[in-house]
């Protein structure tokens, strides 16, 4: 069973939502860390040391990035969530159970694509879908548009935001992956809604160009597989070191470009 979202509140008045996803084996005060280090402006040491030292964590990590916000004067209307995805065995990893928004049978980078495509967790990829619609609600009951909800994530979490965002039966401000994919992409049509409302709702991807997990050409062509689809997709290309490497690079351009694009319509 999963914990709790990790939840940093709004500064000001609430009107607008940020929901982000870590990736496989990966959890909510991590994913803090980079945001923190991209947003906040502290060095990735501190940062990180300041998340593991002893003390409530989650308190410690709210704080840390609500001051360094306030500071900049950066997203003071906006509620960031980060979901902890449950713990379950994953294929890949020889059964070993970690935090995972679905279960992994082979990597991209050794599988062919219609392998990969095959072997998806489709079962386990709905059930999370399931979850994220879920967190979407519970935000729009709170009085907040659906308009002014993004979703994204890093790895798994973004793909499974992309597979959520596409297939939500509620507009959304906009759709991020990082490092990501577009899962069941073989029948993602069959999963839309009528009338499809995200159609047009602004979509970044941003990929390291020598991923080792996640081929880069595997995103590369998931962004071409929305643009078939006639969806407005950004899709980036980085030098890629480490992953937080690249989600230094595309996170802070994204949530100003999509910020600005989206929520002063909204």
């Amino acid at each position: 069973m999963a914990t709790a979202p990790f939840v940093v509140p709004a500064l000001k008045k609430h009107s607008a939502t940020v929901i982000m996803a870590h990736g496989l084996g990966d959890n909510a005060p991590w994913l803090t860390v980079e945001l923190v280090v991209v947003l906040g402006g502290m060095p990735f040491c501190q940062s990180l040391a300041q998340v593991y030292k002893p003390g409530p964590v989650l308190t410690e990590v709210r704080m840390m990035l609500a001051q360094n916000w306030r500071r900049r004067g950066m997203f003071d209307e906006v509620s960031f969530i980060f979901p902890n995805a449950p713990p379950i065995p994953i294929t890949i990893n020889f059964g070993t159970v970690m935090p995972g928004w679905y279960d992994i049978a082979t990597l991209s980078v050794t599988a062919t694509q219609e392998e990969f495509v095959q072997r998806q967790d489709e079962p386990g990829i709905l059930k999370s879908r399931e979850y994220f619609n879920s967190l979407i609600k519970e935000e729009m009951d709170k009085g907040i548009k659906s308009s002014r909800i993004v979703l994204g994530g890093f790895s798994q979490g973004g793909a499974m935001s992309l597979v959520t965002g596409l297939t939500c039966k509620d507009k959304l401000g906009a759709i991020f992956a990082l490092s990501s994919y577009l899962p069941l992409s073989n029948k993602i049509k069959e999963l839309l809604p009528e009338n499809w409302p995200n159609e047009k709702t602004p979509v970044f991807m941003a990929h390291g160009d020598i991923d080792a997990v996640v081929k880069f050409e595997l995103g590369q062509k998931s962004a071409e597989h929305l643009k078939e689809m006639g969806m407005d997709v950004e899709f980036h290309k980085y030098p890629y070191v480490t992953p937080i490497s690249s989600v230094k690079r595309a996170l802070a351009p994204m949530l100003t470009s999509l910020t600005k694009r989206t929520w002063t319509l909204g």
